[in-house]
């Protein structure tokens, strides 16, 4: 099992969408930006209260999520 000890979701926070550290800083947020062309350290001036493990786990759990796949169970 992979461990996102940074990665939180609180139905009271962002709408439950999977943030930083009960932050309202959301993963997406985080991936949006690095696909913008925004650096880590760019996104790091921006938000200092972020800390690089941060983002680095925020990326680590959209890849897991991308990874993930739903299999519908037919019965036979």
């Amino acid at each position: 099992m992979v461990k996102f000890d940074r990665i939180t979701q609180q139905p009271d926070i962002m709408g439950g969408k999977a943030c930083v550290r009960n932050m309202r800083v959301t993963v997406g947020m985080i991936v949006g930006q690095i696909g913008a062309g925004l650096s880590i350290e760019n996104i790091l001036a921006d938000y200092p209260y972020l800390e690089r493990e941060d983002i680095m786990q925020a990326l680590r759990y959209a890849a897991w999520r991308a990874e993930e796949r739903e299999i519908e169970l037919v019965e036979a």
